[in-house]
């Protein structure tokens, strides 16, 4: 709070100097009220399915991403004062142009899809598997059938044999339905879904129902067989006892409690889905070979991205963990400001092959 506070007084008496405003007073409360909108509007309207209410939460969203930029600029440009000398209106006009340019290229970026390719070596198969990894969608006020027949689209020019969902499916209600997901049904491959926070936010239940009804295979907290792979599917869930996540299930279960539970042939070449990047040093005790994962959006706007890379040991790409391989996707889609700066909408082909 203290840091919103600092950062709307600095917003004042910046834009006051800028255009000559007397009136600072005005501009706290202005300022104090556009920040109530934007974080009030995100979180009270996110399963909102009336009109206003989905008005109130795409401004609020996009509020909050020109918001986000706009504070960058005004910093850079208070840099700029110390090398070029103008009259302030000057500062404001530039303040204003450069967050307007970069919040238009987040916008364009974001729904520009792009394709990783990754190749993981795998012991104990006998041939090479093209797997579509997809995680975080977040199909809801932003995005719709529209958007899930591009990723479809896209799909179907990648000569592929299984896809992957690790959750995040949805991010509100307003969407949920069986027409949003329909163009599931053109992929000729198996699909298997794990749930994700957002899904759970929205209607965890509902969204499995709708899910199987369309052929997709559902998994929680289970293994089943394809091929030469088991594949493990996890529900949303803290890596341990003393991991804390807030965005976790309220099932109070965890990675290393069920992991063991789980019917898992250690010599068996194994894949594991969950939504967050987590518990990787249980996944590797019972064998597994690849774990898969989203949740991190790859930090979706600078400079979060940074902050992500704090915050998660794997927070984006390929990694490596005694033997046990993760890959994490930046996600298909965006939560919140629907913008991508330094990070992409990422469909990803990872090539299992034999090692």
């Amino acid at each position: 709070m203290g840091f919103v506070t600092g950062v709307n007084i600095y917003f004042s008496k910046r834009f006051s100097w800028y255009f000559g405003i007397p009136q600072i007073n005005r501009l706290y409360i202005v300022f104090a009220l556009l920040t109530v909108f934007m974080i009030g509007g995100i979180m009270i309207f996110t399963n909102s399915i009336n009109p206003i209410g989905r008005i109130i939460y795409m401004c609020a969203s996009i509020s909050m991403g020109f918001a986000v930029y706009l504070i960058m600029s005004v910093l850079l440009v208070d840099l700029i004062q110390f090398l070029v000398k103008v009259k302030p209106v000057y500062y404001g006009m530039i303040a204003i142009t450069i967050a307007v340019l970069v919040f238009l290229y987040g916008i364009r970026n974001a729904y520009n899809l792009k394709t990783s390719s990754i190749e993981v070596p795998i012991k104990g198969i006998t041939k090479e598997i093209r797997a579509l990894h997809l995680s975080d969608i977040h199909l809801g006020h932003f995005r719709g059938k529209d958007y899930m027949q591009k990723i479809v689209d896209a799909t179907k020019k990648i000569n592929i044999d299984v896809v992957f969902l690790t959750g995040d499916l949805f991010d509100g209600k307003i969407k949920l339905n069986m027409e949003v997901i329909s163009p599931f049904e053109q992929l000729e491959v198996p699909i298997y879904f794990v749930e994700g926070n957002h899904d759970g936010y929205t209607d965890s239940k509902r969204i499995k129902q709708e899910l199987r009804e369309t052929g997709i295979i559902v998994l929680e907290n289970e293994v089943t067989n394809w091929g030469e792979f088991q594949i493990i599917g996890l529900n949303h869930m803290p890596a341990d006892s003393q991991s804390k996540d807030m965005h976790a299930t309220v099932e109070h279960a965890t990675i290393k409690d069920i992991l063991p539970t789980l019917d898992i042939d250690k010599e068996k070449p194994s894949i594991l889905l969950h939504h967050r990047p987590v518990g990787i040093i249980y996944a590797n005790e019972q064998g597994v070979d690849l774990y898969l994962a989203g949740h991190t959006h790859g930090g979706q706007l600078f400079p979060v991205n940074y902050i992500a890379k704090l915050m998660f040991p794997y927070h984006k790409g390929l990694h490596d963990f005694n033997g046990t391989k993760i890959y994490v996707t930046q996600g298909a889609g965006t939560f919140g400001p629907p913008l991508r700066v330094g990070t992409k909408s990422e469909i990803a082909v990872v090539v299992l092959k034999p090692d």
